[in-house]
């Protein structure tokens, strides 16, 4: 049976409202049967598995199951991606005796698209979360929302990248997807909550205590926790959800998929972006964006380097992926306007390294900024890192809301303009805002010759590449480019040759 469920901005709750972009409105969600081809190994797998269910647990569950509510019987709809961590949670939330409804989202890239690949990957993935619910009854859903993920994601995606920024596609996907469009739309099925299976812990208030926000804390794995990609979501999301896994460490969530004898229990992690499935991130962006040749300039000099096929390829701080001799270089700058990549072997010298950005587009988790901005801890990225920082509000009439400087206890070099800087208070991940250009003039010092060079309109003048083959251990300590000649460039090959045929001697 086919349910439809038509949607649009208006009907959503006024805070969900606020968050998704008015210019890109849903207009359709709709569940369809299972419909899956067959597959002798996956078939397999599902009749073997079928077998088995929590009565064939050896062990007690009851300590995995404190994030799950055990002492209530709920009627939740869970999030199941085909992998191990969302099928763990899915079992463990059976095991505490909850009514459980799985759904499988299909996003853009899965359907009506030329894809770059012979075997759609989704397939493979239904088929696991297929045989994973069999083994305990769960009915599942498939759930399309191809124009959402589109409208609300890869849109902003491109347009960020064509204005030289890097966004989040998966903080994104989290607060706009998973629990925007998708929770909204079963809102009307009276499900008590939405259940994933993220690195992450969620506290609620107590029945008595309603009012009181949900607060979203680290998970126990700092390795695999997941509050990053979660930091930019609303009270009114937060409240709703329920993550089975926040207080489990990874290598036992593998343990436990193989004492469920879990279909997928020894599949590999997902290591791509969302959506993109076995797409690499460069084919993507050359497939909506296009190529267009540019140079690359050493940023202290103003040295032609190389070309490049589109500034939008790069990010600040990227190492790998720019084929430059006497390297390592890393991508420093860019000029948008012009195509120009900037890059540098000095990236981590002492005097370019940054403490001090620009955070806006700010969001508080419990709905109100915290009372004490001296002594908090930042992330600029996912991973177990923090650093110890301080932040300044800055508050503008000109309908740029109010921006955050923020002040890091030590330096950082990965920090790039679009990207999320996520804010904690001991364990407790308190919001979050996108990282702007401006830098209060921090940012890496381009020399007036390659800024020169960058604006020449017909930059075939330039000739032919420098070529560099290894970086001085002592590199030069002055950065004016003015003259040029004063900058220690490396060797070049006939130095090389003639210091090989001195120390062979």
């Amino acid at each position: 049976m086919l349910l439809r469920v038509g949607l649009s901005v208006q009907c959503l709750r006024p805070s969900l409202a606020q968050f998704l972009p008015k210019q890109t409105p849903i207009t359709k969600l709709s569940y369809r049967p299972l419909c899956i081809s067959s597959s002798s190994s996956i078939s397999t797998l599902v009749s073997n598995s079928s077998k088995h269910s929590t009565s064939t647990f050896n062990g007690s569950l009851e300590p995995y199951l404190s994030c799950c509510m055990p002492h209530k019987r709920l009627k939740l709809a869970v999030l199941l991606s085909g992998g191990v961590d969302s099928s763990v949670a899915l079992r463990l939330l059976h095991a505490a005796g909850h009514h459980c409804t799985a759904f499988y989202l299909k996003i853009w890239f899965q359907e009506d698209f030329e894809n770059f690949w012979s075997e759609c990957p989704w397939e493979e993935d239904l088929k696991y979360a297929k045989a994973v619910c069999d083994q305990v009854d769960v009915p599942l859903e498939v759930v399309h929302l191809t124009d959402e993920y589109w409208n609300n994601v890869v849109s902003y995606i491109i347009k960020e990248y064509r204005c030289g920024r890097t966004p989040n596609p998966d903080v994104l996907c989290n607060t706009r997807i998973k629990f925007g469009a998708f929770m909204d739309a079963v809102s009307s099925m009276e499900f008590d909550y939405v259940a994933s299976g993220h690195y992450a812990n969620i506290i609620h208030s107590s029945s008595d205590e309603k009012d009181k926000p949900s607060v979203l804390e680290l998970s126990k794995d700092m390795v695999k926790d997941q509050t990053y990609f979660l930091s930019h979501l609303l009270q009114a999301q937060i409240k709703r959800l329920i993550f089975p896994l926040g207080r489990i460490p990874k290598d036992e969530v593998r343990e436990l998929a193989k004492r469920f004898d879990l279909p997928n229990k020894d599949r590999k992690d997902s290591q791509g972006i969302c959506f993109l499935g076995k797409i690499k991130f460069s084919e993507f962006v050359a497939r909506q964006i296009g190529e267009m040749e540019g140079i690359i300039l050493e940023a202290e000099t103003g040295d032609f380097l190389g070309k490049h096929k589109g500034f939008w390829f790069y990010t600040i701080g990227q190492r790998q992926g720019l084929r430059l001799p006497g390297g390592p270089w890393y991508v420093v700058e860019k000029d948008v306007k012009n195509n120009v990549v900037f890059v540098s072997r000095n990236y981590f010298s002492f005097d370019k390294r940054r403490r001090l950005f620009r955070v806006g587009s700010m969001r508080w988790l419990g709905g109100l900024p915290p009372e004490n901005f001296s002594h908090l801890r930042c992330k600029v990225r996912h991973g177990p890192g923090f650093y110890d920082c301080s932040l300044t509000m800055e508050h503008h009439d000109d309908g740029r809301g109010d921006v955050a400087v923020v002040h890091l206890s030590k330096d950082d070099q990965g920090i790039a303009a679009g990207q999320f800087a996520a804010f904690y208070q001991g364990q407790t991940c308190i919001g979050s805002g996108v990282i702007l250009e401006s830098w209060d003039d921090q940012g890496f010092p381009v020399c007036a010759r390659a800024l020169e060079i960058a604006r020449m309109e017909d930059k075939s003048k330039l000739g032919k590449p420098v070529k560099i083959y290894f970086k001085p251990e002592t590199p030069s300590s002055d950065s004016d480019c003015k003259d040029s000649s004063k900058v220690d460039r490396g060797l070049t090959s006939s130095q090389v040759s003639a210091m090989n045929r001195s120390v062979s001697c």
